[in-house]
């Protein structure tokens, strides 16, 4: 006999909709009206249709900001996921090493990202700084202030520096979660490391390797606070990125017209590469199962 199916749950998930529609859903119609008005003033509001679109679209700057930033996002994905394996493979398994590694790993998420900015200036100055400094008396000519090239290294070493230790975090996690049974197989097999590592732990961390993929290039493609603070998006546009060509539409010169369709523009980028990064590893991670099950039979 089926049991009665009681509806009421549903009401479960009425606060969950009601937050949702007043912190998504009705910003972001409130957004999509300004993208295609222009606000002359509160009162009056001039239809414009995709005007603002076109004419962003063919901004060279919003273009050369978008580059800066897909090049940045880049380094960051290509530097980040791999220190973040090494690191936690290096980390201890389990005892009171592994908590106090934890403990230290945990302890630069802690940190806002506006008090990183301000801890990397004064790091990065070629006369006080630590770095700044040390580097000049080894012969480096490093000056973040003053050269392009090295302000956008200091700000990609420093997103290195805040941002490896999640990536080792959710890495140990997902290694955390590897049954021991097939450590034990493999050794018994007498694999190397490498082919532990290749066969066993890459293949059971590709659900958190996609995760952490994801989470990072989001937050590096919407990085903010730290050039804001480290660099003022200097030397020249070396560190100007599409969060502080919106900033600097909608807060500094407020028209709020073009400001919303960027915003727009911005998130359709957004939503479009993790679209394809998502579909990318999820048919490169099927393709390897199946040449792994192959390889098996």
């Amino acid at each position: 006999m089926n049991k009665p199916y009681d509806n009421r749950v549903w009401l479960m998930i009425v606060p969950v909709a009601i937050c949702v529609a007043f912190s998504a859903i009705l910003p972001l119609m409130t957004v999509v009206n300004y993208s295609v008005q222009d606000i002359i003033s509160p009162e009056h509001h001039v239809f414009v249709g995709v005007e603002w679109f076109r004419s962003l679209l063919r901004d060279a700057d919003l273009q050369d900001a978008l580059t800066r930033q897909l090049l940045f996002s880049a380094c960051v994905l290509l530097l980040q996921i791999p220190l973040g394996i090494a690191i936690a493979l290096a980390m201890p398994a389990d005892g009171w090493r592994a908590s106090l590694t934890l403990v230290i790993l945990a302890m630069s998420l802690l940190i806002p990202w506006n008090v990183v900015g301000t801890i990397w200036q004064i790091f990065g100055r070629p006369d006080i700084g630590l770095a700044g400094w040390g580097l000049n008396k080894l012969g480096v000519a490093y000056n973040y202030i003053g050269d392009s090239f090295d302000a956008w290294f200091t700000m990609l070493v420093m997103d290195v520096w805040l941002w490896a230790a999640l990536v080792a975090l959710l890495c140990y996690a997902g290694l955390r979660a590897i049954p021991a049974a097939y450590y034990q197989a493999e050794q018994i097999d007498g694999a190397s490391r490498w082919a532990v590592f290749s066969h066993i732990q890459l293949p059971k961390m590709r659900g958190v390797l996609m995760i952490t993929v994801l989470l990072r290039f989001m937050d590096s493609f919407m990085i903010y606070p730290e050039p804001f603070v480290l660099t003022g998006g200097g030397t020249g546009n070396a560190t100007t990125f599409l969060s502080q060509c919106l900033t600097q539409k909608a807060v500094g010169q407020f028209d709020l017209g073009p400001a919303a369709a960027f915003s727009l523009i911005y998130f359709l980028i957004i939503l479009l590469f993790c679209f394809v990064l998502y579909n990318w590893m999820q048919c490169t991670g099927e393709a390897s199962s199946a040449a792994e099950q192959g390889g098996q039979a």
